[in-house]
């Protein structure tokens, strides 16, 4: 998996909007993170399954996750939330 750039879908956007700073800083580590070492074991990338078939997650906190999508090379970040909210 080689990633050259990212891009962020509207929900994404709203989501994030709604984080503390601190929680937009670790996501923005994170995701450099991601595009120079996508299988660092901090971040947990994984496929998903079910209703998130054909996408993936990292984690950005304890309990946070991003959900994205690749195409080609671009991350595609597509939303951020709780892993009970994005899982129940």
């Amino acid at each position: 998996m080689k990633v050259t750039d990212f891009i962020l879908h509207r929900q994404f956007v709203k989501q994030y909007r709604r984080q503390s700073p601190a929680i937009q800083q670790a996501f923005k580590q994170r995701r450099d993170l991601l595009l120079t070492n996508p299988f660092h074991p901090i971040l947990n990338n994984h496929p998903l399954h079910g209703e998130w078939a054909g996408h993936r997650s990292i984690n950005i906190t304890g309990d946070l996750r991003a959900i994205f999508k690749i195409e080609e090379t671009v991350v595609i970040f597509v939303t951020i939330d709780t892993h009970a909210k994005l899982y129940d």
